[in-house]
């Protein structure tokens, strides 16, 4: 358990969608108003600008683009990563999983606790194909944050999902999971540093 003293805590909330209106981005603005106290949650808003990964750009010495460096910064300065994506023909959503495949070989994503938020009781199977992906990046995946919010194609803004009692409660579970497991990486991060 937290207590008041603990440094706040910073979460990169990453949607896999590109929609103006989406429920998954709406549902991680809701994490970000859930948010207890002693944690930041930041939507990532850059993801229509990563370029395709090119294995050519990411060899040992090269240069990543731009927008690939932006979100890797962003990666290594936050303690944990909420990801919420919708599923397209049973598949992750391409531009999510370009996204991650720029961060395969990146340091800064081995072991970070991550939280997969979903915004529908039917889509489970990219859902599932993206544990696996981040299980393999080796990632801190952490199943207990792992959470399906039914919102289930209501069109819901970020206030209403806040406002709802049932929603708000998986929502804030799934914060204090991941909430958990960002103190202790952070705790075994500075335990290695001394």
């Amino acid at each position: 358990m937290s207590s008041v003293r603990d440094p706040l805590l910073g979460i990169l909330a990453i949607s896999g969608s590109l929609r103006a209106r989406s429920s998954n981005t709406e549902l991680l603005r809701a994490a970000a108003l859930l948010a207890p106290p002693t944690m930041r949650v930041t939507l990532y808003e850059g993801l229509a600008d990563v370029p395709p990964f090119n294995p050519d750009l990411d060899e040992e010495g090269a240069v990543p683009p731009p927008a690939v460096q932006a979100l890797r910064t962003l990666v290594a300065a936050a303690d944990g990563v909420a990801i919420c994506s919708p599923e397209y023909a049973h598949g992750v959503a391409g531009v999510l999983k370009n996204a991650l495949d720029w961060l395969v070989s990146y340091p800064a994503l081995a072991h970070k606790p991550i939280a997969l938020l979903n915004a529908s009781a039917r889509s489970t199977i990219a859902n599932a194909a993206l544990a696996e992906t981040l299980r393999t990046m080796s990632t801190g995946w952490v199943a207990e944050a792992s959470r399906t919010v039914p919102l289930d194609g209501r069109r819901l803004d970020a206030a209403e999902i806040a406002a709802d009692p049932a929603l708000a409660t998986i929502v804030r579970q799934a914060l204090a999971s991941l909430e958990e497991a960002a103190r202790a990486h952070r705790r075994e991060l500075s335990g290695s540093a001394t």
